[in-house]
């Protein structure tokens, strides 16, 4: 077996996404950056790339047919061979895990690499795939959190600290799934409608500042992660959202006059314009606070009711003829352009403010707002394109960005957490990530 072809099985540049995970859930957690935390990112890239190995050889027979130019289903990697690659790298990641931070990482990898196992050999083809695959990138995250040493807080705490990255990062994973499964036949319409959907929020959430503590490890005049600001705090997670799509609801009467009005506005007007009054609370008051509130966290009852119906299409019969005809007509693209540059709006507006100055006590939440704007560009463009025309290629080329998309995202989140140096330095790993990806594919 040649090297190259080892890097195929594995899809060696896709790893260079993991690192953020770790990265964002120290960050998050106030844990230094040391010798302990880089053992923690080894082990997580050896459980990566075991998964990897290991979804090859589960996949053989369907590799097969669908992609015969494979490691596996092309005799260039014995079947078997790929199953040993994979149960080493998992070894070599528990053992890491075992030097780098003892017990707790050793907590927090084994049942990530019990994820890994239990997707690739059973629950990929079932509902509950996603989930596997949003929750092993939840634990990365939570892997750093919990990285003991100098400065390390009792695991109860880090974990609650980067409860809102590991969330985020799941709910990004969350849309990854949903779209990896209409990678060969091409997808309704409707998947990537409701995938740009959570990306946009997610970007937003991921924006947003985190409150100043002036005591704890995150000591004085730093960005503590322990104390989100209330938005942030009370933000459900995202991937509930995509739960939520496969749910029809029905929109309670006031923001269904809200939605009708943007629907109606769409008629008038480009629909970027309803879409972008939407996200950036346009809409007439009754809508505006619900959909506000889903943004903020702070949802009622029946404005998240409202928002679930929406991306599930199970809007009311006024509302849904206008959006629908805005999602499933000629209008489509204008209506994905328009929800992206609203959402680009709202990050700027949460950085710089009226002023339109940056102090540098606003740095990293200037960095973070730049990362999400990134995540936006790269993974929310490749969606737009899916949106526009759901064809094979489109879906494959659009989950081939969200896997290295990721990694803006993560830039965000350790951006966030006060660390904004950091996070700039994997902005920069990420054009590279992608000029990689091209020789290798991620998918």
């Amino acid at each position: 077996m040649r090297l190259a072809d080892l890097a195929l099985l594995v899809r060696a540049p896709a790893a260079l996404s993991v690192p953020g995970d770790v990265i964002a859930g120290a960050v998050a957690a106030g844990r230094p950056l040391g010798a302990r935390t880089f053992g923690v990112i080894g082990s997580s890239v050896c459980l990566y790339w075991a998964g990897m190995a290991l979804n090859d050889y589960a996949d053989a027979a369907v590799d097969g047919v669908e992609r015969p130019d494979r490691p596996v289903p092309s005799g260039r990697v014995p079947r078997r061979t790929a199953l040993a690659v994979a149960g080493g790298l998992t070894a070599a990641g528990l053992g890491l895990a075992a030097v780098a931070g003892g017990c707790r990482s050793v907590c927090a990898a084994l049942p990530l690499a019990g994820l890994v196992w239990a997707y690739d050999l059973k629950l990929k083809s079932t509902a509950a795939g996603g989930f596997a695959m949003a929750g092993a990138r939840m634990l990365d995250v939570l892997a750093g959190a919990v990285v003991p040493g100098s400065g390390a807080q009792p695991a109860g705490v880090a974990l609650r600290r980067a409860a809102v990255p590991a969330a985020l990062v799941g709910a990004h994973t969350g849309t990854l799934m949903a779209l990896s499964r209409h990678e060969i036949g091409g997808a309704p319409v409707r998947v990537p409608a409701a995938t740009l959907a959570v990306s946009a929020v997610t970007a937003l959430a991921a924006a947003l500042p985190v409150a100043r503590s002036d005591s704890g490890s995150a000591g004085p005049g730093r960005l503590s992660s322990a104390a989100p600001s209330r938005p942030v705090a009370q933000f459900p997670a995202p991937l509930k959202g995509v739960a939520a799509a496969a749910r029809l609801r029905e929109l309670c009467a006031a923001p269904s006059e809200g939605l009708r009005a943007a629907a109606s506005e769409r008629l008038r007007a480009p629909a970027s314009e309803g879409l972008r009054a939407v996200v950036s609370g346009g809409l007439c008051a009754p809508a505006s606070e619900g959909l506000r509130a889903v943004v903020s966290g702070g949802l009622c009852a029946p404005a998240s009711e409202g928002l679930r119906a929406v991306v599930s299409g199970g809007l009311r019969a006024p509302a849904s003829e206008g959006l629908r005809a805005v999602v499933s007509g000629g209008l489509r693209a204008q209506a994905s352009e328009g929800l992206r540059v609203a959402a680009s709006e709202k990050l700027r507006a949460v950085v710089f403010g009226r002023s339109g100055t940056v102090s540098a006590g606003t740095l990293p939440a200037v960095v973070a707002a730049g990362a999400a704007l990134a995540y936006l560009g790269a993974y929310g463009s490749a969606q737009v394109r899916a949106l526009r025309e759901p064809s094979a290629g489109n879906v494959r080329r659009a989950v081939g960005a969200g896997i290295l998309g990721l990694m803006p995202l993560q830039a965000a989140l350790i951006a966030r957490g006060g660390s904004p140096r950091v996070a700039a330095a994997l902005g920069v790993v990420h054009p590279l990530a992608r000029r990689l990806a091209r020789r290798i594919s991620p998918t």
